[in-house]
Order: structure tokens, then C-alpha cells, then sequence
């Protein structure tokens, strides 16, 4: 195997005693960063995504909590792959299968941030929701409730202030909590027309014999059904790197989604 896809599609190894894999994700300028260096400290490193001219940040957070890898994922509007750094955030939660990520929003502009959230939960139900620089929003008079919100998504929201560090060991509670399975996960569902759900499911029928364990199936299949051929690329690509027999599966893909 490669080192880019030990890299970029590793396999989870739940009890081998490794440090759970936190995804960290989010548009920018929501204090992605803030928060990233103040879990991390100087615990942390910079270099090149396998592949890609797209920054790749890293580090080991130390928390009353245990002790976890954060990856700072490319700051992105949406996880559309219409660029470089999408694409990479995106195919890193889908296939990397971090054991949590954390999907900053800004609360002072939390509707527009709602997007990528609702992106993010399509593709994993390991989140939580962090409600960032609640501070501004209060100094702006805006009230955030994220008990309503928390039971709207399905998942954990815990409101912070990177920057003061307010809420930040709430928030590595909360993702302790998703780590070890000890919250109930109930992320809200996009649903589609009844054309497209049944296309969904003929996809997911033909995947999951062999990809259920391992990816979001029906994330994939919509994906597939849209013809991204990025995501058929980062397909074929996590198939080789495992050793996955493609060609009758990738050939029953592209006749379903042109059908």
C-alpha cells in the first residue's frame, strides 16, 4: 500500500490502542484555526495532502478527555469538490473515516453555516456541532439555543469562544462522548423525490455488500447518481488501495446513474 492512502484512506482500528482521528471542518473564518491551535499547542505539524498543493495541518490534543489527533481539514464552503481543498476535506470525511468531526459554524452567521453542517451529516452521524464565537453573537444580541438546535440536527451542538476558550472542554466532552459511542446519534435525513430515493436504493443494493462497513452508502450513491466524476475517481481509488474488485461494481454504477 502506498503512503498516500495510509495517509489519506486509513483504516479504522477500533481498540488497537491508537489516538482517536478528529476531524476538524468548517468555513472559513468561523475560528477554525483559533480552535485547531488551542487544542494542539505547539503539538502540531504542516505539510502537503498526498497529492495535492493543499495545505495538510496536524496535531495531538491532550485533554481531560484522553488523548486525540486532529486533522484541520481545508476551510470550504461546501463539500461539492468544485476545488482542490473541497475535495480533500470532503473524500478525508467520507473515506479517511475519522472517529468524530467537529463542524465549526459562526454564530453570528449560524443560517449560511447550516450548509456545510447538513453536508457533513449526510456523509458521517459521528459529528458535533461547534457553535463558534458565541461571544460576538452575544455582543451583537444575537441568542443562539442550541439545546433546540442540538434536538433539530441529531447530533451534539456545544456553543464556544475559541478564542477565550470558553466551551472548548465542553466540546471535547461532547466528542469523547461520540468517540465511544455513549451519545445517541439521530442526524436529520435530506430526503429526495421518490424517483431519485428509489435510484438511491438500487445503488446502495449493489454497494453494500461491499462497502456498508466502511463508507455512508447512501451519501455515495447520491453522489454517484449526480455523475461526480470525482467522487468515481476517489471511488476507484479507494477500491485499489484495498484491494476491492471495482470493475463489475463501477460498471453497475455508471449504467444506473445513466439510466
Amino acid at each position: 500500500m502506498s503512503a498516500r492512502w495510509r495517509l489519506r484512506f486509513r483504516r479504522r482500528a477500533s481498540g488497537s490502542g491508537r489516538h482517536p482521528v478528529v476531524a476538524l471542518a468548517g468555513n472559513p473564518n468561523t475560528g477554525k484555526t483559533t480552535l485547531f491551535n488551542r487544542l494542539t499547542g505547539m503539538r502540531q505539524h504542516t505539510g502537503n495532502w498526498p497529492g495535492k498543493t493543499v495545505l495538510r495541518t496536524e496535531g495531538v490534543c491532550l485533554s481531560p478527555f484522553g488523548t486525540f489527533r486532529i486533522i484541520d481539514l481545508p476551510g470550504t464552503y461546501t463539500l461539492l469538490a468544485a476545488t482542490a481543498e473541497e475535495r480533500v476535506a470532503r473524500d478525508f470525511i467520507c473515506f479517511g473515516q475519522p472517529d468524530a468531526t467537529i463542524v465549526m459554524a459562526d454564530a453570528t452567521a449560524l443560517e449560511r453555516h447550516l450548509t456545510l453542517v447538513l453536508q457533513v451529516m449526510e456523509i458521517t452521524n459521528r459529528i458535533v456541532v461547534c457553535v463558534n464565537l458565541i461571544d460576538e453573537a452575544q455582543r451583537k444580541g444575537v441568542a443562539v439555543n442550541t439545546g433546540a438546535l442540538e434536538e433539530s440536527l441529531g447530533v451534539p451542538v456545544v456553543a464556544t469562544s475559541a478564542r477565550s476558550g470558553s466551551g472548548v472542554t465542553e466540546l471535547m466532552r461532547a466528542v469523547r462522548q461520540v468517540v465511544d459511542g455513549r451519545i445517541e446519534l439521530r442526524p436529520r435525513q435530506v430526503t429526495y423525490g421518490e424517483l431519485v430515493e428509489q435510484a438511491v436504493d438500487d445503488v446502495i443494493a449493489m454497494m453494500d455488500p461491499m462497502l456498508a462497513a466502511h463508507v455512508n452508502s447512501r451519501w455515495l450513491a447520491l453522489r454517484l447518481l449526480e455523475k461526480d466524476h470525482t467522487v468515481f475517481e476517489a471511488l476507484r481509488e479507494y477500491l485499489t488501495e484495498r484491494d476491492m474488485p471495482q470493475d463489475t461494481l463501477m460498471d453497475g454504477i455508471l449504467a444506473l446513474a445513466g439510466r
